[in-house]
């Protein structure tokens, strides 16, 4: 019957892991549910006891340094207006430092130069530098490196 105690652990830390996201209880939930696989096959005390520690401390020396790593790298893909930065569009209306219109994925965005001094005709290919708010800021094709 100590399979069903380490399985009220684990609930009880699952539970925790719930509330703080720390990736610790978590871990630990895991090993004690090892302990109740081996409580379960009839391991002795001092095994379930052993069988939980070398888990946990797996867990928590290996598996958590590389989840909290993955957690803060960030997303490999753009969302939003974020994606749309590094595309070409066309110049629909001429592009000055002030206004201007392009036709960027399929859809028309007010746009500006990058620079104060160019000025980009309607039929050039752009490049999109960044977005501010619903505006693209963009940067001439032919004047890249």
């Amino acid at each position: 019957m100590s399979w069903i105690v380490w399985l009220l652990l684990a609930a009880v830390l699952g539970v925790a892991e719930f509330f703080t996201f720390t990736f610790a209880f978590g871990l630990l939930a895991g090993a004690a549910l090892v302990a109740a696989v081996v409580a379960g096959l009839g391991g002795a005390v001092l095994v379930q006891v052993a069988a939980f520690a070398v888990a946990g401390a797996a867990g928590l020396v290996i598996v958590r340094p590389i989840a909290r790593q993955h957690m803060r790298r960030p997303p490999l893909t753009s969302e939003g207006s974020d994606a749309l930065v590094g595309k070409r569009a066309v110049v629909i209306e001429e592009v000055t430092a002030e206004h201007g219109l392009i036709k960027l994925s399929g859809e028309t965005w007010s746009a500006r130069t990058l620079d104060d001094e160019h000025v980009i005709p309607a039929g050039a290919v752009v490049d999109v530098m960044e977005i501010e708010g619903a505006t693209a800021i963009v940067y001439p094709r032919e004047l890249l490196p």
